[in-house]
């Protein structure tokens, strides 16, 4: 079946309230109609999420905007016309056309276009928005490909299958005031790219424990195996012929039982493309554990770091 067909077959499924699982250039998504709560309701209960994690809403057009939100801030534009389409997204106030379900009763809303011709072409054909999030389990690892998708969520009503996706990790997301932005997900756009166009300025004293936007849990993107950062903190028990290291030096690598190296370059975007791919590599592997080499937490280096810190939270 060609690309082309899946696309129809899947934009139909969308406009019948089911659900799609499409690649993005960030990751795979599992994609629901935004303005039906009904298909939303189905997402939330197929993905196990819990309903006070708001969603992404993709977008083909930044006319939709205008729909989606009561936004009168022309930096939005700016910042569309430099990272649009692309891994960015942007927490809005949304409109009465939004289903509270979506943003998990909040007065806002996170918009973004996918900067992947699958995925837009899907939002066209569908006539509507597509909200959005990873097409995994709630907390498990995300999927850069549609195999990924099929061994978390097999029962999904239709899965498109684009290839790997080209970023590997999920979207910034920030937020606007009235000084400048605030980084809410680390993604592979960098403050430092957002600051060219606008200046970083983050709220003192923000209830960081406030749920405003995907990706703000402790705990997140986890393996089935137990994972550990390459620290001070590693466990005694750990039997390193018996792991398996995600290495982005490539030192020290003699003693484990399996070696992914994930920036043969030493680029740290490179690292970030490759992540989740090796990370569902060892676990779906022999090794009893997975170790991760910490990087420098600088640039794209920070969204790794917050990946890998929310990977291994839950086997602290």
């Amino acid at each position: 079946m060609t690309i082309s067909q899946q696309i129809s077959i899947a934009a139909k499924h969308i406009k019948e309230g089911n659900l799609v699982a499409f690649p993005t250039e960030t990751v795979y998504g599992l994609g629901a109609d935004a303005l039906n709560p009904y298909a939303v309701a189905k997402l939330f209960e197929l993905k196990e999420r819990p309903t006070f994690d708001p969603l992404i809403v993709h977008i083909a057009s930044v006319e939709e905007i205008k729909r989606l939100t009561v936004n009168n801030d022309n930096r939005v534009y700016e910042l569309a016309e430099r990272f649009w389409p692309g891994p960015l997204t942007i927490i809005l106030p949304k409109s009465n056309l939004v289903p509270d379900i979506v943003t998990a009763g909040l007065p806002t809303v996170g918009i973004r276009m996918p900067d992947h011709p699958v995925a837009i072409e899907l939002i066209r054909q569908s006539g509507c928005p597509i909200a959005a999030p990873s097409a995994n389990k709630f907390g498990q690892l995300s999927p850069t490909q549609a195999k990924h998708v099929n061994k978390q969520l097999s029962d999904v009503d239709f899965l498109i299958d684009g290839g790997e996706s080209a970023v590997g990790i999920e979207s910034t997301i920030i937020s606007l005031n009235e000084k400048g932005f605030e980084i809410l997900r680390h993604g592979i756009i960098t403050k430092e790219e957002i600051e060219e166009i606008i200046p970083y300025y983050a709220v003192p004293d923000r209830d960081k424990t406030n749920i405003v936007s995907p990706g703000m849990l402790k705990s997140h993107y986890s393996p089935n195996k137990p994972i550990y950062l390459l620290d001070k903190n590693i466990p005694d028990f750990i039997d390193y012929p018996k792991a398996g290291l995600l290495s982005f030096s490539g030192k020290d690598t003699a003693k484990y039982k399996i070696v992914e190296l994930l920036a043969p370059d030493g680029n740290l975007k490179t690292c970030a493309v490759n992540l989740f791919a090796a990370i569902h590599r060892l676990e779906e592997s022999d090794v009893d554990y997975i170790i991760a080499e910490t990087v420098p937490e600088v640039g794209v280096g920070i969204a790794i770091m917050d990946k890998l810190k929310k990977a291994a939270y839950r086997y602290k």
